[in-house]
Parts: structure tokens; sequence; C-alpha cells
């Protein structure tokens, strides 16, 4: 174990710990204070109460709208209203209109009083609020209603939130199978749904994500996390899921997909409910030809399926007390796709033994009960529980030595892994006067436990010929009748953190000052303090909000196969095959210390018009100790990895047309230079270091290859005039490419370059690169050419001159140009382009025409473009954007 400083007095840490205990009791508890409420009336002139009045509440700027109906008392409530500013109308025939604004910041309900005058009068009230389509918020983030998710053309159900994130708010640079990589950080990413915090990475290959179909908004904070927020906050999103309270007609739909590669899927949600209790329910399952995004185009051994069960339930005891109940289970099982290479693959005999036959299957179940208490007007009291575990299991080919592949896959594995994950949190809300302060505490473990089965198939990897033959290896030499090799581990992570954070309003002036204390407690412990403030000033006559913050973070260690990236070097077997792979950063115990940030913001926004805000931030990270991940063979099974320090300094812009004439518009976009810094310090499976001739402290930065110079994404949805439930959506998103480190390039005198100097050769006289270590295939994946002639999966090319080499898919540097940090090799950019056309009602029947048949088609890359997400990624590998993806559905909706 390894202590290290930057902790709290420990009289604080006990104190806070006493804290914890005295508010927790004998309730586990994890807040539901994602969201806040509205409780008002509607009343007349006369102050009399005007029973049957619509009420409805919107954000513009997000989206969202929703209604409800004054009871015969005139009252009316508003539950699981997302964290915004809102408009609220009310309307009542024989009345004229009334207009309210309010800000729901905190779980604290806000109450308000709608007085509707006659409608011979000519006076409305209003209430006026600073400016609707700006915050005063000092932290920059991205708002995204239900509307505007449900007509986004979506690339992937089985991913569905990591797209709905990517299109939707700027800093995010997408990657394969669902992964996201957020402000220049891979995939330091957290989820808070319903209040529920969940950290461990969200993706195809890593967990099950929370069904889009169940969520009704989201908050993606890009700016400096408050303090209620820790363990990963590049991006934190904040999910609010749908809820059936006060929804007193069951109201849901029905429906059927069915697409490109033999895509079909079924779906069905209903939320029905009363005053006090609500029920929202959603199932769905699909299967595909192309479940996870491939290493060639063609589409090759990849299929999968997917089913969901999400289940939301409120319950209202009285005015004070009320508890919800989240419940998710999701099973995957999909196949890992095939290159060329893994067709027909010989044994050290020269045997066919069949094509490559490797597959996964996920497992994640998810209990998160919770109860909230108002205490008096100005204070409420949140606690809950949660419980989730995900388990993930691989499995090898039947026959051990199909699964080796030249220069990619040198051993067989088979590995049954699995995170439980419970935790405690309670917290107090309150908001009187210019405060609007929360303190909480929180709990948590995580159970790791890891069991893989490793088997070499290469039978030049230990050749007893060889001067670097490993008797150690010997008896798990497949090629030379060797069996598995089996390693197990187990570890339990614990954390602790208290928080207190207070957001005051002072006059145009809005200070965010907060506290927060981490105690992390895995296979290292570390204790940290960590200050959060944050400023913003609105300009009212402008429409201007000028916003500045600062927050330092812990940032922990991801916990997928955490503990073999920690310990497993210390194992002789362990450390002898991945020292022949891609190597250990040592041969020992490497425990990864939680690194430690300090980052700084500062940006504006700016209404123009009615319609139209546009969204501007600066970003300076700095951490000492960044992660990132290396991947195993063709597998997606990955290790953490941890480097000396990293530096990122960035952009994120967005902006929003709200709706004009039944045209709306999101435009979003951002670079980021994530800049990391050698050595790699901890973890299996190394990534390939730059060369630094004249570097001579050792610590040369290079770009990890999720660093994008620059991406975009522009979503335009508009409602026919002629027909209003017909509508069309359109993304456009543009990326300039992620880095390429593994991509052949020429600088044999670089002083820090990702070039290999083992491949300068001259050819003719000629600067020429030595393919030889790439092959035919993966030169085919890199769209090379030599001298006009294309590569093949089959034919590549032993050498080539630097004039004479090209690439379709990548950006090469020229001859002696090549730098890992201001100039390396990239995936060439792209313009991708998705489409919809729907119609909410194509016909409708029943009752008031209740029920209705809607009808959608989705076309995703509708101009086919033949692009790379990444190539030989140290985390994932090569995979290519998705082919043209024409996906039909009809549906049901009442």
């Amino acid at each position: 174990m390894q202590l290290l400083s930057a902790r709290f007095p420990r009289l604080a840490w006990r104190t806070l710990v006493a804290t914890v205990v005295f508010l927790c009791g004998a309730v586990i508890s994890v807040a539901q204070s994602g969201s806040g409420s509205v409780n008002g009336s509607v009343v007349d002139p006369s102050g009399a109460v005007v029973p049957g009045a619509t009420i409805t509440i919107q954000s513009p700027v997000s989206g969202y709208s929703r209604s409800t109906t004054s009871g015969s008392d005139g009252s009316f409530s508003l539950p699981n209203l997302p964290f915004n500013s809102y408009i609220v109308f009310g309307k009542m025939s024989g009345f004229s209109p009334a207009r309210a604004e309010v800000a729901i910041n905190s779980g604290v309900p806000r109450a308000l009083k709608l007085t509707l005058n006659v409608a011979s009068d000519t006076t409305t009230v209003t209430v006026d609020a600073p400016v609707d389509l700006v915050e005063n918020d000092p932290h920059f983030h991205t708002d995204i209603d239900r509307s505007v998710i449900d007509r986004m053309p979506i690339e992937s159900s089985t991913s569905g939130l990591s797209a709905i994130i990517t299109q939707s708010s700027p800093g995010v640079a997408a990657d394969s199978n669902g992964l996201m990589h957020g402000l220049g950080d891979h995939a330091e990413n957290s989820f808070s749904v319903d209040g529920q915090p969940i950290t461990d990475q969200q993706s195809k290959v890593f967990s099950n994500q929370v069904p889009a179909s169940a969520i009704q908004s989201l908050e993606v904070i890009d700016g400096a996390p408050p303090a209620e927020y820790g363990d990963k906050t590049s991006l934190v999103v904040k999910a609010t899921t749908r809820s059936g309270q006060g929804v007193t007609t069951p109201t849901g739909s029905a429906s059927l997909h069915y697409g490109s590669f033999g895509s079909s899927s079924a779906a069905f949600d209903v939320a029905y409910g009363g005053k006090k209790w609500g029920e929202f329910f959603a199932v769905d399952g699909q299967q595909t030809g192309r479940f996870l995004d491939a290493p060639e185009f063609a589409v090759m051994h990849d299929k999968g399926n997917e089913a969901n069960i999400f289940n939301r339930y409120d319950y209202q005891f009285n005015n004070n007390d009320s508890v919800h109940l989240n419940f998710q289970y999701t099973r995957s099982w999909f196949q890992t796709p095939n290159t060329f290479a893994n067709l027909n693959v010989l044994d050290m005999n020269g045997n066919n033994v069949g094509n490559t036959d490797q597959k996964s299957k996920i497992g994640t179940i998810n209990f998160s009960p919770s109860w909230t208490h108002v205490i008096n007007n100005d204070s409420v009291f949140n606690m809950g529980m949660y419980v989730r575990r995900d388990a993930y299991n691989y499995y090898g080919s039947s026959n051990p030595l199909a699964d080796y592949v030249e220069a990619q896959q040198q051993e067989a594995v088979n590995q049954s892994r699995s995170l439980l994950n419970w935790g405690t949190h309670a917290d107090v809300s309150y908001l009187h006067g210019i405060h609007n302060a929360k303190l909480g505490v929180s709990y948590g473990q995580t159970f790791l436990d890891e069991h893989d089965n490793l088997g070499i198939v290469d039978p030049t990897l230990n050749d007893p010929t060889s001067a670097s033959y490993d008797p150690t290896l010997a008896p798990y030499d497949l090629t030379r009748g060797g069996g598995f090799y089996s390693w197990n581990g187990h570890t339990v992570v614990k954390q602790f953190a208290a928080y207190a954070q207070d957001s005051m309003t002072l006059g145009a002036w809005q200070l965010n000052l907060g506290i927060r204390g981490d105690v992390y407690n895995g296979l290292t412990i570390q204790r940290m303090p960590e200050p959060r403030a944050g400023v913003s000033y609105t300009v009212h006559k402008t429409g201007t909000v000028l916003r500045a913050s600062y927050a330092r973070t812990q940032e922990t260690p991801f916990n997928e196969n955490l503990v073999l990236s920690s310990t497993g070097c210390a194992d002789p077997v362990i450390y002898g095959i991945f020292q022949s792979i891609s190597g250990c950063a040592s041969q020992g115990v490497t425990p990864f210390n939680p690194g430690y940030r300090n980052e700084f913001h500062a940006g504006l926004q700016q209404a123009l018009g009615k319609h139209f805000v546009v969204n501007a931030e600066y970003i300076w990270k700095y951490t000492h100790n960044a992660y990132d991940f290396s991947v195993l063979g063709t597998t997606p099974i990955t290790f953490p990895i941890e480097w000396h320090n990293s530096k990122i300094p960035g952009y994120a812009l967005s902006a929003t047309l709200t709706d004009i004439k039944g045209v709306s518009v999101r435009f979003n976009a951002s670079s980021v230079a994530a800049r990391f810094f050698n050595p790699q310090i901890g973890g299996v499976g190394a990534t390939p270091v730059s060369t630094s001739v004249g570097i001579s402290n050792g610590f040369a930065p290079f770009r990890i290859d999720h660093d994008e110079k620059f991406n975009e994404t522009t979503n335009v949805q508009y409602n026919m005039p002629f027909r209003k439930s017909l509508w069309y959506s359109m993304n456009w998103k543009f990326d300039s490419g992620l880095v390429a480190g593994a991509a052949p390039c020429y600088n044999p005198n670089g002083v820090n370059t990702d070039c290999d100097p083992a491949t300068a050769i001259t050819i003719n006289g000629q600067p020429g690169i030595d393919l030889s270590g790439l092959t035919a295939d993966q030169q085919f994946q890199a769209g090379l050419s030599c001298n006009g002639v294309a590569a093949t999966p089959t034919n590549g090319f032993q050498q080539c001159t630097v004039a004479g080499l090209k690439s379709s898919l990548l950006n090469l540097p020229g001859i002696n140009s090549e730098d890992a940090d201001h100039n390396p090799s990239r995936v060439r950019s792209r313009n991708l382009f998705d489409m919809a056309l729907g119609d909410d009602n194509i016909v409708h029947f029943g009752a008031t025409g209740r029920y209705k048949i809607a009808g959608r088609v989705t076309a995703i890359n509708v101009t086919n473009k033949y692009a790379l997400y990444n190539f030989l990624s140290t985390f994932s590998g090569t995979h290519y954007v998705s082919p043209r993806t024409i996906t039909g559905e009809i549906a049901l909706r009442f």
C-alpha cells in the first residue's frame, strides 16, 4: 500500500465519517437529487381557485415541454423536472393566459401562483426572469431533452446514450463501439442517473448502458465540475429518467424495426400513474449482423443481440415524503469481428483450423431505491442506495489455435470478470434568499473479480531455439502441447467522499463555492481535498453571461482489469507473456495511484434575439498520473495504463437555434490537444513510446490516440408546415481525425518522433520505409499504396519509398516532419451525414384520436463514406465507421 500526502487532518476525516454515520443511520442511500419540482396553484383576480386550467412548462433551449391540469382546489404539481430555467403558462377558457418563469436548480420544491385575469381584462401576470435563453451559471453545460432525442438519427441503439451525448454536446470525440472521449481524456466520464453515480466505462464492450428509451433529459457538464461530483469528471452526464407520476392516462409506444445487416428489434414503453404515484416501464430487444464497429469495412463474424428492461417507480406518501426506485437488467451477446487475416487460420503445421470465433457476453443488473423528505419550505433531505453488477465473459475460439493472427494476436485467452458496486449517499439541499446550498456524503465499495486463462498460440513467440526463449512459458505454449495458464485476481475498492457547496446569487453575479474531500482505498490509498469555485456575471441588456471556474479533482483508476494490470507483472508467467508482446511497465507490482488534476475554465454565453444562443468555453487541464488503456491482441479486452502526466488545453463551442416556424438547429464543435507525457508508470501492455533524442529528462510529450484537432456536429430538425406530424432530421458530423501513432512514417533523426528509426531505409538512393512490420491486411486497412499500386488483404509491400507511399485513409507526415507532439500521423478527416424522416400520426383512431400509427426511416452514413475511426490504436485496434445503414420503424403510440 502506498499512502499519498495531500490529505485532510485525521481529525477532519474522523469528523466526516461520524457525519455520514449520523446522516445515514440504518438507511443506505443515494440522492435522487438531479431533478426538482414545482408545486403551485391557479387563481382568478379575486383569489378564487381555478380548477381545470391547463398548465404547461417549457424550456426553449433544451426542448422540454410538459402539461398538467389544475385540480378541483386549483392546485397543480410538476415533479421530476430536470435542473433548468423554464417558462410556465396557464390557460383556461374565459381567461387571458398567464406566464411565469422559474429556475429549477435544487431538489427543494418551488412554489408558484398563477393568476388568470378574465378575458375582458387587458393585463396579464408575468414574472420576469433575466434572459430566456441564457443561464447565469459558472459551469459550462448542455441541456438535451427527449423531444430532441426522439428525432435524432442514432447509429446504434445498443450504445444509444453515448451516441446522443456525442451528437448533442461539444467537447466529445467519437470513437468506435460507442466510446466517447470527453475533452481530451480517455473515457474519464461519469454518469449520474437520477442521482446514482456510475463511473465505470459505458460502451458496447465494457458495460451495458441505461437504455436511451428510459431517458427524459440529459445535462452534460463540460465545465469545471461542482463539488458534488467526483471520481471521473472530464465529462459529467446528469440523466433524468422518465416517470409516470401525474400521467393519469397510460401513455407509451410499441414499435418494430428492421434494417441493414439483418438488424431487427422490438420495443415497448409505458408511463402511467396518479397524483401521488407513477410507473414507467420499458423493454426492448434487438439482434443484428453488425453489432460492433469492425476492423474491416466488409462485415465478417459480427453478429450480436441485446435485451433491456428498465422500470422506475415513484410514490409520494404525503406532502413531505416520497420514494423512488429504479431497476435495470440488460444482457448482451456479441461476436468479435474478424479481419481477413482471421479467415482460414493455419496452425504451426500448415493445417487449416478454421476461422477465428471469439465472442463475449455482458450482463448488467442495477437496483437503486431512494427516499426524499421535505424538511421545510427551504430544505430537502435525500437518502437512498444503489447496487450495480456487471459480469463480462470472453470466450476464445473452440480451437485455441484459431485465435492466432500474425502480428496481431499471439495468445489465446478466455476471461470471466465481474464488478459489483454498491454505495450509499445522503445530502441536504437548502434554498433560501441568495443561497442554494448542498451538503452531502457518500460511501461505496467496488468488488473486482478477474479470472483469466492464457495460452501461447504463436509458434515463434517462445521458440526454444531463440535467444529470447523463456522456459517459464513452455508449459503454456499451446503450439507445443502446453495448456492454459490460469490467473485469478480480487480486490475491493472503497471510496468515501464528503462535500459542501453553495451557489449564491448576488444581483447579476453568481458565485459558486465548494469543497470536496475524497478517500480512495483500493490497491493504493489516497486522501485529497478538492476546492471548487466558479463565478458568472449576467449583462441583462445584451443577454450576455461571462463566467470562469476552477476545480481540483481526484481522478481514480479504471476498474476494468485493474487487478491484473496492477499486480500481473509480478507473476512470472504474465510478465513473460506480456513482455514478449508489448511489455510491462516494470516486473513487479505497480499499483495505480489516483491522479490529481487542476483545471481552469473561462467562457461566455450570448443570446442573439429571441431564438439564438451561443455558448463558448476555453479549457486548461493539468493532470498528474494520467490514464489510458492498452488492448490485448484483437480482443476487446483492455488494461488500464498510467502515464506520468498530461496537459490538455482546448475549447468547446455550441450554438442553438430554437424553434422558428418548425426549424431548430443545434451546432457543437470542439478542439483539444491531448498531450500526454512519458514515462509509462503503471500497467501491462505498454503503448509505443516516442523516440526522444535530445529530451534528456525522459518526459517526452506525445499526442494520445484520442487526440483530435477539431470536430463538429450539426443537427437540424424540421416540422413540415403542411403536415405538423411529418418531420425531417439531419446530422452532419465532421471529424478531423484521431491520432494514428502506428502509421508508417520516416523521421530517423527526429527529436521526438513515433517513427521507428529501424524502419528508415534507402531504396535506390531515395529515403524509404520498411513495411514488413505491417501485414498485408493491415496495409490494406490503412489504405496504403506504393507507387500507385494499392495494398490488398493478401498482397502488401515489404518496402516503399517515402515519395511513393500514399494512404487514402491516413494522413502521413512528410519526410522528416513527423513529430509525436506537434505533427503525428492521423486518421484522415471525414464528413458523415445521417438522416431520418418520420410521421408521428400517419393515421389515428380511438376516442379523441388517442391511438396513432407512426413511422420513420433512418439512414446512417448516407453517402456510404469509406473511413476509419482509428488505426492500430493502442486502446482498441482498428475500426471503420459504419457503412450505409438504413432502418425502418413502425410504431403504435398511445
